[in-house]
């Protein structure tokens, strides 16, 4: 008991005196830790390399391609280590400081990494030719780290004091001994370090901080987007003479550097990534907007900035202000931190405990002395890389089909409907707005009706083939205007993690403008073997796919002239058409058929052309889809152009599964007489082409030429066809074989019980 109670006042007398000396004493004595050291060195290799290493290398490469070399056209991260040795903090000591109600640690931070491997591979912009491998093989960092326990240890919040020194080592080459001179690429070296401090500078040099969670519980699992509802409610304490950008004023032929605040006349611009909005424009020193934003994160952390202007009256520009910042960050026990710079460069940290519950944050604007703005946030949805998604309140909701795996994927359709949109902006005076919505995954390329609102209903439904490298749906949103369509807005969905059986309903707010969002329902659908999947073999090989390249309009002019010669390459797997070639216009009709046997290949159409001399030139090309066709029924479409600003192309396309039983032998006499037929204007063109180079007509060869190459495509359809024939004449042949050997099976059996 006498133990106890002495164990008692210990502890009693300790918590007294850390209150006391963390009240009175605003830094604490210097306190040696070379246990964390010896902890960092046992764990570093297993534990703490691996796991910075997978979050460093995603930051690394996005750095670098943000901020390549002009010497660089393409840049890719192909190795990432940081070495055998950890960094050391606190040599000499720590301690403990107060700001306010703020305890803050501060304590060294040296880190000399002489074995790492960071591997670039870069492709070289004109004039230089080729690639060069860049390896990083060694990193220093010397500064003073400060740490800031926020949110009653639920996080803390880090950050350099000032600018730390930083040197990087280069080498070109594979590295090692095998490693060339850095100076074969000049510039490189300092080129590292400038993008490093550049980053350090936005994110982690005072008063900008980096958060470190600390959940009670870890779901493990990876937040890949999200949906963020920021309200802007009010600003206060806003005063011409504390804010920036404010010009002088003539007043009776005099300039008055600051007039009365109820002059001013402000709006908040809201930026989320490229994502940015705008309030009303609110008069005086205490306006109220009151203004909702849906703005979406395409990570699991983001930073909210908030710029102030002054809208002067009578006056076209905008006066910047001030601004301010909130990053938020997905936790992984499903909540989110959010934290901004406070004032007298303090914390302001809040926590959400779930989806759906709101923030509210009043945070000063930075470099000015008076002026702050409050702000309301909730988090409607994280979506996870599992399908998973936390959404109003309910925590890791999952479909009732189950997690979906990524390799179960080959084969599914994703089903992107395009439903409606509303406060879509019309460039134009009258307001008058016909927009008209593009979908783009992978190569593919699907597009709306026109509709004439801002506020549009399309309600139609587009299908794409799931390709497992290409997770990002792109949006682009134009309005159809006389002299050339103009964009209003872009955007970008995160499909990873979609499931079977769950459609995602959502709302896509439009990039690179001030308003208008689209409605979007997204579903993936696994696509059985009797519709027609890709990869099915009872779809393969079992006949062929009938092509009719009706017509194209409003290409683009390809000559001086203002027209074009379109023609039309079709390419199927490995194998290669043409259609003819059109003179002199953009509207061209082909009416042409072409057949390839149904092996399942991608379906390309490039429209090309023709020049009789020079290269030929691009005017658009586009992928068919056709796997999940039904058998033996006509698709007819319109599909527009890529890569061009403006063209459509128009197609007729059936999966045509015959019978060996249609094939009789009036089809077999036309294929004979066809051969023949080939084999003569094979002969007569032989003939016109000697007749032709003896006068020298360049554009009879032109024709003539043509002419061959349509004739030889003729002779490759008619080899497919007698192919396909020959393949569906096996396969007959084999089932009459299995029914004969069955058939004289049975008889045996029954000869032998007689």
């Amino acid at each position: 008991y006498c133990s106890h109670q002495q164990k008692v006042i210990v502890e009693d007398l300790n918590k007294k005196w850390k209150r006391v000396v963390l009240n009175t004493s605003p830094i604490t004595p210097l306190e040696h830790c070379e246990w964390l050291n010896k902890l960092l060195m046992e764990i570093w290799m297993n534990y703490m390399n691996p796991k910075l290493a997978i979050r460093f290398s995603s930051i690394v490469e996005k750095r670098l391609k943000q901020q390549r070399l002009k010497l660089m056209e393409k840049l890719e991260l192909q190795e990432f280590s940081l070495g055998s040795c950890p960094p050391s903090l606190g040599l000499h000591g720590t301690r403990w400081s107060t700001s306010g109600d703020q305890r803050i640690m501060h304590l060294g931070f040296d880190w000399d990494s002489k074995d790492m491997s960071i591997l670039l591979l870069a492709k070289l912009a004109k004039p230089l030719m080729g690639t060069a491998r860049i390896v990083i093989n060694s990193l220093h960092i010397k500064g003073e780290l400060l740490l800031m326990p926020v949110l009653d240890g639920r996080a803390v919040l880090y950050s350099f004091v000032s600018i730390p020194e930083v040197r990087i080592g280069v080498a070109f080459g594979s590295g090692g001994s095998q490693s060339l001179p850095a100076t074969e690429l000049p510039g490189v070296s300092s080129w590292l370090v400038k993008v490093f401090t550049d980053t350090l500078v936005k994110t982690m040099i005072e008063p900008r901080r980096r958060c470190f969670s600390l959940p009670a519980v870890d779901l493990r699992k990876k937040a890949v987007g999200g949906i963020v509802y920021v309200s802007v409610i009010s600003a206060s304490k806003l005063s011409r003479s504390n804010l920036r950008g404010s010009p002088p004023r003539r007043v009776n032929g005099s300039f008055i550097e600051h007039f009365d605040d109820k002059y001013l006349q402000t709006f908040v611009e809201v930026e989320l990534g490229h994502l940015t909005r705008r309030t009303d424009v609110r008069p005086g020193s205490n306006p109220r907007w009151d203004s909702t934003f849906n703005m979406f994160l395409h990570e699991e952390t983001g930073t909210l900035r908030l710029h102030l202007y002054n809208c002067p009256p009578n006056s076209v520009k905008y006066d910047y202000l001030a601004s301010c910042e909130i990053k938020m960050k997905y936790v992984a026990d499903d909540s989110t931190t959010f934290w901004a710079i406070g004032p007298d460069s303090g914390v302001i940290a809040k926590h959400a405990e779930i989806c759906g519950k709101e923030v509210e944050m009043v945070v000063p604007f930075e470099g000015v002395t008076s002026g702050e703005l409050t702000v309301k946030l909730v988090v409607k949805e994280w979506l996870f890389s599992d399908g998973s998604h936390s959404l109003n309140n309910v925590s890791s909701q999952k479909s009732i089909y189950g997690s979906s795996n990524i390799l179960s994927r080959t084969g599914r359709k994703i089903n992107v409907a395009v439903m409606e949109g509303k406060g879509l902006i019309s460039k134009e005076r009258s307001g008058k707005c016909d927009p008209y919505v593009k979908l783009q995954y992978g190569k593919v390329l699907q597009k709306t009706r026109t509709a004439h609102s801002s506020n549009p209903l399309w309600n139609q439904k587009f299908e794409f083939d799931e390709i497992l490298d290409d997770r990002c749906l792109k949006i682009k949103c134009y309005s159809e205007e006389i002299f050339g369509d103009e964009s209003i807005g872009s955007a970008r969905v995160n499909l990873e993690g979609l499931m079977e059986g769950f459609i995602r309903d959502i709302w896509v707010p439009l990039e690179k403008v001030n308003t208008g969002e689209l409605r979007l329902q997204i579903e993936a659908v696994q696509v059985n073997d009797s519709e027609g999947s890709r990869g099915s073999m009872s779809g393969s090989f079992n006949g062929w796919i009938e092509l009719v390249l009706v017509e194209a309009k409003d290409l683009i002019a390809a000559d001086l002239r203002g027209t074009s010669d379109p023609y039309v390459r079709v390419q199927y797997g490995s194998l290669k058409k043409r259609t003819k070639v059109m003179y002199k216009t953009l509207n061209p009709h082909w009416n042409q058929t072409l057949e390839f046997r149904d092996d399942g290949s991608p379906l390309e159409l490039h429209v090309k052309d023709h020049n009789a001399l020079l290269p030929t030139y691009s005017i658009g090309d586009c992928v068919v889809e056709y796997q999940g066709l039904p058998p033996n029924q006509m698709s007819d479409k319109w599909i527009p152009l890529q890569g061009v600003t403006r063209g459509e192309i128009h197609i007729r396309i059936t999966r045509k599964v015959p019978e060996l039983q249609a094939r009789n032998s009036l089809e077999s006499d036309a294929s004979l007489i066809k051969s023949h037929q080939i084999s003569n204007q094979m002969k007569q063109l032989m003939i016109k082409f000697q007749s032709l180079i003896e006068e020298g007509s360049l554009d009879g060869l032109s024709t003539a030429l043509s002419e061959m190459q349509s004739l030889e495509d003729m002779q490759e359809e008619y080899m497919v066809q007698i192919e396909t024939e020959q393949m569906l004449l096996l396969n007959k042949i084999k089932e009459l074989g299995q029914e004969i050997m069955s058939s004289s099976s049975s008889l045996s059996r029954r000869s032998s019980g007689l």
